[in-house]
């Protein structure tokens, strides 16, 4: 095995070693040939020890595991993406082209040192914190590592943006400056039934139950039913749907990112900012929460089975707590006044 450590001597006489990997350099702090030849043999010793052991242990798993002493981060990040379907799969497939991955995608899962990890990290975003966990993990469950590359408790804390929800007069202001008629449709839905953007662009007629007065959709992120049972507005604003299809066929045919992008140009036309399509499910989780509405109802018609994660939809909610008294006997309304009512016949031209 070649040597990691060699042996030269400066002008004042000194003995140092050179690292041959990283070319540093560092003083051994003596001036006799014996003396330094004996450190020198020690520091290298002390680094073919561990790393013989590994030689070792990648000899036995590439006889259970042919695969074993091959397999890199880039075969792990495909593999996971077979698992992914619809739009969660270009979700992944998007996130793996973060250029911050390149400093580990061809490097050996037995070969990955922290400080590579904490590398790709230092340059990537919180995006990059999250994937980097779910690869990582998805490695410990397949058994294709020992031991975590970076320990549980080490890893940097995952800080997201500031996220709220869309006032009652941001929404009226967005609503007032479009005048195409299914972008319209679109706001109205998703401030009144809170639905993801993806899941109200795709609703079809035969998703509605007239009689019963309820939506019923399967979300396409986690595949949850929900179930949502709308008021009078809500049907006053569709009093004109087809009899099948697509409610909204134009804006169905739109990438998600399209009407992101759309939202935002007329967000910045009427001077509102830091939302996006998906605040107003925030805002309707904390219009739930505020009015009183059964954390329950506001997690199934939210299409979230978990209590924690209503919770965070609705953390900037501002509820009033009326006194038991005053709630029994139903003296104080505890549901704010509501944003205006918009009749917009799905079918009109814009």
């Amino acid at each position: 095995m070649k040597q990691r450590f060699t042996l030269y001597r400066r002008s004042n006489g000194m003995f140092y070693c050179e690292d041959t990997h990283t070319r540093k350099q560092q003083s051994l702090k003596t001036k006799d040939e014996n003396e330094a030849h004996t450190l020198l043999h020690c520091k290298n010793e002390a680094f073919r020890q561990p790393i013989l052991n590994q030689q070792i242990a990648l000899t036995y798993l590439s006889a259970a595991d042919g695969d074993s002493t091959k397999r890199t981060w880039q075969d792990v990040m495909v593999l996971m993406a077979q698992s992914k379907k619809k739009s969660t799969l270009v979700r992944w497939q998007s996130a793996m082209k973060d250029s911050a991955f390149d400093l580990i995608r061809n490097v050996g899962l037995f070969e990955t040192r922290p400080e590579q990890f904490f590398a790709v990290l230092k340059i990537g975003t919180v995006s990059t914190n999250v994937f980097l966990r779910r690869i990582q993990n998805f490695a410990l469950d397949m058994n294709w590592l020992p031991r975590p590359v970076i320990p549980r408790r080490q890893w940097p804390a995952i800080t997201f943006k500031e996220k709220r929800g869309i006032t009652a007069e941001e929404h009226e202001a967005i609503f007032a400056g479009e005048r195409d008629a299914e972008w319209r449709a679109v706001y109205e839905l998703l401030w009144n039934i809170g639905g993801a953007q993806s899941d109200v662009a795709q609703l079809r007629a035969e998703d509605i139950d007239w009689s019963l007065q309820v939506i019923s959709f399967e979300r396409m992120k986690t595949g949850s039913v929900v179930q949502l049972h709308f008021g009078g507005h809500v049907a006053a604003l569709m009093r004109s749907p087809p009899a099948r299809g697509q409610l909204l066929p134009r804006i169905a045919a739109m990438k998600e990112s399209d009407r992101a992008k759309a939202f935002m140009r007329r967000c910045r036309l009427v001077k509102v900012s830091g939302v996006s399509l998906h605040s107003y499910r925030y805002s309707w989780a904390e219009r739930a929460k505020v009015c009183g509405y059964p954390e329950r109802f506001a997690q199934q018609a939210l299409g979230h089975g978990s209590k924690a994660v209503h919770r965070a939809y609705a953390k900037k909610a501002q509820m009033k707590l009326p006194s038991l008294e005053d709630y029994e006997r139903k003296i104080i309304p505890l549901q704010p006044s509501p944003a205006p009512v918009h009749d917009i016949p799905l079918r009109a031209t814009a």
